[in-house]
């Protein structure tokens, strides 16, 4: 092994350990050891920055935005709305949720396609009064399933892609992926509708997220005002009212410091704040009957002056601008007149104050203040809204349209008449011409955090194949599989990408696992083609983790799913995707 590499390999490892600890931003792990890399002389200046040119980030990019454009224009909307129905059995529910999951998933981001179908879905467990975890989990795996069947699905295929346009001269077409796609989404769909849902743990869990018979659903805080009839009391003289509307109250905060235990002695101040948990509408009626107002209305705290005042529910998805940070850091009352009321997170309570909680992925906030501003608020934070779908101005009108121009600069790219980023980047420009998104939107839209991430892993990637390093992996897995026949090495390769992607970004995933298929195909004197297809599929197959995937995270709060959930299901959906994948890519992509 030569010191280059040597030194790429220990700058992967340490990469790798950090993403999978995940207590830094993956974005700041990888920028970091591009600038390593550069600064140790092993990337050249000129070579640095130039992922960020590189046409797999230029098309999840400008794919983000055509997401946000078909949602706005309500293409996306009528698509979905034939699929509500409560009288459904559920595997019947769950089978027509992943089917049109996955075809979405399969035009648009996923996690867009997750975000809009959540609610619905959830919408239809209130109405069957069944838990929404017995849905949830079958249709974010659906979504991840559906993303492979187009180059456009899933960032992986756009990786793959463009992995082998570098290396081979031409990339793979818009639907190159989709003979084995469909062979394993549709497989995976059948064992999720049928089988999959009856392996999720049956648990006490929370049956959806904003129906008013949950309780102990969100962590809140009253303030005492001047005049409350609560003054004077002692906090155990609320408890009769509190129980008369479920509520909780967990104790008292004076002067911004918690009070020991739950305070029951304590009597009740002027600008107190009472801790309470329950759900948004029990909160709301004790708070009326109490004579408190929500946390924040306060003479310091400028910005809920509005006569209008909406409460929504939102989930905080990986990346948002919130992870990590908490209500109070952000200033969110005071810049932007909206407050955090309540915090859920799997149910479990909280002892910290709720605006100086630190908010992480998979929660769900419940956030209170003008309606003309709760639009504008969610973007800015990057969380989803669940309980209201108001968020978004649906310009319906213009859904045709939409559909049109996406329909058309898939065409003009399929046909060779353009090449696909150019297709798209005019698509991009219809849709900003005509209002289907805005110029914020089209900042907004774009996942900085996944761009930067691959605009720093592409050079390194490169950096390591020159030095020889995914060869000497790929004569690695040679080695130790001499003898066997090609589709085994196959299913190695497919096997130890799918075990990478559970705990790493399937995009950090596929940059490192394409050259070592190209290496072990060449090693072995076959075609490239279905190693890279297998790449491809196993990168994008994270089904045992709710790390490994985005939808997987944001489905975590309001499904009440624990960290070992996930592999019950995922286990044998992973086994499946490898029996099906192997005899499909070799059909297909003959060696």
């Amino acid at each position: 092994m030569t010191t280059d590499q040597s030194f790429l390999f220990a700058l992967f490892g340490l990469v790798f350990v950090l993403l999978i600890w995940g207590r830094i931003r993956y974005d700041l792990v990888a920028f970091g050891a591009l600038v390593i890399a550069v600064v140790a002389g092993y990337v050249t200046p000129d070579d640095a920055f130039s992922g960020f040119g590189h046409p797999a980030v230029v098309i999840i990019g400008l794919v983000l935005i055509l997401s946000r454009g078909l949602m706005n224009s309500g293409a996306v909307e009528m698509i979905s709305g034939v699929v509500l129905s409560s009288n459904r059995p559920l595997p019947l529910h769950i089978g027509i949720m992943s089917v049109v999951g996955a075809a979405l998933s399969a035009i648009i981001n996923n996690v867009a396609a997750l975000a809009l179908l959540m609610s619905l879905d959830i919408e239809a467990a209130e109405k069957a009064k069944r838990a929404a975890a017995l849905s949830l989990m079958p249709l974010s795996f659906a979504t991840i399933l559906g993303g492979m069947i187009t180059l456009i699905g899933t960032p992986p295929n756009i990786v793959i892609a463009q992995y082998r346009e570098r290396v081979l001269g031409e990339s793979y077409g818009m639907f190159d992926f989709a003979p084995v796609g469909l062979c394993v989404a549709l497989v995976g769909i059948l064992f999720v509708a049928l089988i999959g849902w009856r392996l999720i743990p049956n648990r006490d869990r929370p049956g959806s997220i904003h129906t008013a018979e949950d309780t102990g659903l969100f962590l809140s805080e009253a303030q005492v005002p001047d005049g409350s009839s609560s003054i004077g009391l002692k906090v155990t003289e609320l408890y009769p009212q509190a129980r008369e509307h479920d509520i909780t109250v967990l104790g008292l905060v004076r002067r911004g410091k918690r009070l020991p235990g739950f305070a029951r002695y304590e009597v009740i101040r002027k600008d107190d704040h009472i801790v309470l948990e329950g759900n948004p509408k029990s909160i709301e009626a004790f708070l009326g009957s109490a004579k408190l107002d929500f946390a924040g209305k306060d003479k310091h705290e400028p910005g809920l002056t509005s006569s209008s005042l909406k409460l929504i529910e939102a989930i905080v998805p990986d990346g948002a601008r919130i992870s990590g940070r908490s209500s109070y850091s952000l200033r969110l009352l005071s810049r932007h007149g909206v407050t955090l009321l309540g915090v859920s997170r799997q149910g479990k309570r909280f002892r910290d104050r709720v605006r100086k909680l630190t908010v992480k992925p998979g929660d769900v906030l419940l956030l209170l203040g003008p309606e003309d501003r709760l639009a504008d608020i969610t973007n800015w934070l990057g969380v989803l809204p669940l309980a209201e779908r108001q968020h978004s101005v649906i310009q319906r009108k213009k859904a045709t349209l939409a559909i049109g121009l996406f329909l058309g600069a898939i065409a003009l790219s399929v046909a060779g008449l353009l090449y696909l980023p150019i297709a798209l980047a005019g698509c991009v420009i219809g849709f900003a011409a005509l209002g289907i998104v805005s110029g914020r939107e089209v900042y907004e839209s774009v996942e900085w955090k996944v761009i930067v991430l691959l605009a720093s892993l592409i050079p390194l990637g490169i950096a390591l194949e020159n030095s020889g390093g995914t060869k000497l992996i790929a004569e690695l897995i040679v080695s130790q599989t001499e003898g066997w026949p090609n589709w085994a090495i196959l299913t190695v390769l497919i096997m130890i990408t799918m075990t990478l992607s559970d705990f790493l970004n399937n995009v950090a995933t596929a940059l490192i696992a394409a050259p070592i298929g190209l290496d072990v195909a060449n090693a072995i004197g076959v075609s490239p083609d279905p190693f890279l297809m297998g790449v491809a599929v196993a990168a994008s197959c994270a089904f045992l983790t709710p790390i490994g995937h985005k939808n997987n995270t944001i489905i975590m709060g309001p499904g009440g799913y624990r960290f070992g959930d996930y592999w019950r299901m995922g286990l044998p959906l992973e086994i499946l995707v490898v029996v099906i994948s192997v005899p499909a890519i070799l059909f297909f992509w003959p060696l």
